[in-house]
């Protein structure tokens, strides 16, 4: 099967773990441009090396581009209000998007939860890190039963925390508790994300925190077990940390707050799940878990996209 091009906006953390896991693992696609904005980045100069076209004009720049018309698929690593840009501009030539920042214009995609639903929409949203980490647990509870709230923290290392992350931490609030409910199933979501300093780095840690009611604790364990695995399918460095735990509550009030003052019955359980993202260490080292969970998430969309393309082509 031939090769679907692709290109990448944004040479930072992200964009370029991106270019190189499409460079090193990639199977049905392409990488044929990445694209930034400063001449001098080390994302675009390590492009160059592997032999990579780059562009440093944004996204005008790409249109420009000789290959462009080539190009079916364009990932966006840059931040939310840039990507509102950069949408705007490539909505005229009919390119497949997939968002990596937390703008959320297109339908909210994480992949061992919703791909295939949203294989067609022009532009799909890859939601946050912590949403890629802790939406595939809280959508594995929902399986099994109505999840009333649920809560996930993302703890990152700092120093994976470029930029464009750090512009984001509110959008990356909003984004992933929308996500949560709409994704995942719950009936009300909460996001916290954690930038640990310390050193040496932390590698990725992730809680999911679910109200639930009369639950089958050994049915929700077997959907939470089966879930890690899809995702580890395609994110290697994805894991239980322990076991999971159940917690009886009493404090009716409290469930009641975190509910929306929704009867929800009784006795009430919080299901606690701790999770660990260890980076592939493409391109930063490997502790840096939330850059390797989004850019392999953003892969497998592409890959799924092509893999339909070429479907449609030998029909």
């Amino acid at each position: 099967m031939s090769t679907t091009k692709v290109a990448v906006i944004g040479s930072g953390n992200i964009g370029t773990d991106l270019v190189i896991k499409l460079k090193r693992i990639a199977k049905n696609v392409e990488i044929a441009v990445l694209v930034g904005i400063d001449p001098a980045s080390d994302g675009l100069a390590r492009a160059r090396r592997l032999g990579i076209s780059t562009v440093d004009t944004g996204v005008q720049g790409l249109i420009e581009h000789p290959e462009f018309d080539d190009i079916e698929i364009i990932f966006d690593s840059t931040s939310a209000k840039a990507h509102l840009t950069n949408a705007e501009a490539l909505r005229p030539y009919g390119k497949h998007l997939i968002d990596l920042t937390p703008a959320a214009i297109g339908p909210y995609v994480v992949p061992a939860v919703n791909l295939d639903q949203h294989l067609g929409a022009p532009d799909v949203n890859m939601v946050t890190c912590g949403g890629q980490a802790t939406i595939p647990i809280v959508a594995a509870i929902s399986k099994v039963t109505d999840v009333h709230y649920a809560e996930i923290v993302a703890s990152i290392a700092s120093k994976s925390a470029g930029p464009g992350t750090r512009a984001n931490i509110d959008e990356f609030t909003e984004t992933t508790a929308k996500a949560i409910e709409e994704v995942g199933g719950a009936a009300h979501g909460k996001a916290i994300i954690v930038l640990n300093p310390a050193d040496p780095p932390l590698i990725m840690r992730d809680t999911v925190l679910a109200l639930v009611s009369n639950p089958d604790q050994d049915a929700i364990r077997q959907s939470i077990t089966d879930m890690v695995a899809t995702v580890a399918a395609y994110v290697p460095g994805y894991r239980l940390k322990q076991d999971v735990q159940f917690t009886e509550l009493g404090g009716a009030d409290t469930v009641a707050t975190l509910t929306g003052g929704a009867d929800i019955g009784s006795p009430v359980w919080k299901v606690s799940v701790f999770l660990e993202v260890e980076g592939a260490a493409h391109y930063l080292p490997a502790y840096a878990g939330n850059l390797d969970i989004m850019t392999s998430a953003a892969l497998q969309v592409a890959e799924k996209l092509a893999e339909r393309a070429a479907l449609e082509i030998a029909r």
